[in-house]
């Protein structure tokens, strides 16, 4: 369940300073030597992956990446000041591919992993470095070094920063849509979805998220019943679960009996799962007996606030993406920590 994110993008090296021609000419030193300094080095494009990135989104609004070019050498020795780095800050799980090519640059795996993809140009030698016993006056410099152009492909192969759970038929397809620009297939008939839906959560203010959805979870979905392990699987490997609960289907008997049958599932799957945040969603609340519903579910659960929403209406639905937002940001503020 990893999400493919691309874009294309153009990465140039600075180019490196000239080296100076230039002789001392200084009151009393009629016949001063040559004094010119070497021209600076042109700057490298560095990726650089952090876990403040989640998406390739921020590089969708930029053909050409450049790095600064080296200054030129100038007279009394003094060298040109080399080009400044430009770095690009990438999420973990980037390739970065050659475009014409199509060959594999770099996996950048790890967080904080650095990489120089397109290295600055020398600067070239001031004319200071070629005199010599037989030439005492040189009149020539080199020119700095051309830097490097490299036309990249970028693709990120993500995991998704939350997973929708539930049984069959609580909407979680229909979430992802209203959330994000999927377009999941859907209908009203239990295991709708066979393959994990994949969507990108814009806030507009906040580095993107994505959300899937995974296949309705049923009794005894860890021995490989219904979509079984397979999908049990993906759980495992997204950061937050939010467990989306069918308002529409609560048994006034046992409200909590759905919540506890896909957590039940999962724990005996594995222990992990029960460890990672969970959100709790009762969605559907425009059917016509939802508040009753709700309120003893809400009862029942006795654990705060739960979250309302309706998927299919849009209410409900700012919230929840703020909640996921400060959720998410806290679990990157943490990772340094985790790391360390």
């Amino acid at each position: 369940m990893k999400f493919i994110d691309e874009v294309r993008i153009a990465v140039q090296s600075g180019k490196g300073g000239a080296g100076c021609v230039s002789f001392r000419r200084e009151k009393y030193i009629p016949k001063g030597g040559p004094d010119g300094g070497d021209g600076g080095r042109g700057g490298d494009v560095v990726l650089k992956t952090t876990t403040k990135k989640r998406t390739l989104y921020h590089l969708r609004f930029q053909q050409l990446y450049k790095a600064k070019n080296g200054a030129g050498g100038q007279g009394q020795n003094r060298f040109g000041k080399g080009g400044d780095d430009l770095i690009i800050e990438l999420p973990p799980g980037t390739l970065v591919i050659n475009a014409d090519t199509g060959e594999l640059i770099k996996d950048l795996v790890d967080p904080d992993e650095v990489f120089v993809v397109a290295k600055g140009g020398r600067g070239g030698l001031g004319n200071a470095r070629f005199k010599s016993s037989t030439n005492r006056t040189p009149r020539f410099a080199q020119p700095g070094e051309p830097g490097e152009t490299l036309a990249l492909r970028l693709e990120l192969k993500l995991l998704a920063d939350v997973g929708i759970v539930g049984l069959p038929n609580a909407g979680k397809s229909t979430l992802v849509s209203a959330l994000s620009s999927a377009r999941p297939k859907i209908a009203d008939y239990p295991f709708t979805t066979l393959t994990p839906n994949l969507g990108v959560i814009q806030t507009g203010y906040r580095e993107p998220f994505i959300v899937a959805d995974i296949p309705g979870l049923i009794e005894g979905a860890h021995t490989g019943l219904g979509l079984g392990v397979r999908f049990l699987r993906h759980v495992e490997r997204t950061r937050v679960l939010l467990h989306l609960v069918d308002v529409a289907a609560i048994d006034p008997d046992q409200p909590l009996r759905d919540l506890e049958t896909v957590n039940r599932e999962l724990k005996q799957y594995s222990r992990a799962l029960t460890d990672k945040p969970q959100v709790v969603v009762l969605n559907k609340m425009d059917v016509a007996w939802a508040d009753d519903a709700a309120a003893l579910f809400e009862e029942a659960y006795g654990k705060g606030s739960l979250l309302r929403i309706s998927a299919a209406a849009g209410s409900g639905l700012d919230q929840l993406t703020e909640t996921l937002c400060e959720l998410l940001d806290q679990l990157d503020d943490a990772q340094p920590e985790a790391d360390g």
